[in-house]
């Protein structure tokens, strides 16, 4: 059913149990795995306006985003499970997290995508937005959600 499953991950408990259900359907169906995390570097373009060291907060930024994949990684592996993986960047001030996901998921291309989500409500999830609600709006694949 399905061959190519794309995992997003970010530092969340949501994501690490969206890694091991994207572990388990990987191993059902003999599927590849990918996992991916999108650096959201939009808003850094305001770091002139505010006086902050964007590249110091560039570099932060990967380099958390690379520990979050290697987590992923490890989490797989330690499954018997072999795994690609990506790690991206947001372009542009508009571009959003979920647009890069999709994006990734159709270029790759997988046939499922797998992602936690934090369960925001309210005026959290209005002032934070969901990377998850994104990708199940725009993704031409199935996406499975997995709750924190």
């Amino acid at each position: 059913m399905y061959a190519r499953i794309l995992v997003a991950v970010d530092d969340s408990r949501g994501s690490t149990r969206a890694v091991a259900h994207a572990i388990a359907l990987t191993k059902a169906f003999g599927a590849k795995l990918k996992v991916l995390h999108v650096v959201d570097m939009g808003w850094l373009v305001l770091g002139s306006e505010l006086a902050v060291d964007t590249e110091q907060m560039t570099d932060a930024r990967r380099e958390q985003g690379a520990k979050t994949v290697a987590l992923a990684l490890e989490q797989a592996h330690a499954a018997g499970v072999e795994t690609e993986s990506c790690l991206i960047e947001t372009e542009a001030p508009n571009q959003r997290v979920a647009e890069k996901i999709v994006a990734e998921a159709a270029g790759w291309p997988a046939d499922l995508l797998v992602l936690g989500t934090h369960g925001r409500t309210g005026a959290e999830r209005w002032m934070l937005g969901s990377v998850a609600e994104g990708v199940a709006r725009r993704s031409a694949v199935p996406v499975l959600l997995v709750h924190e």
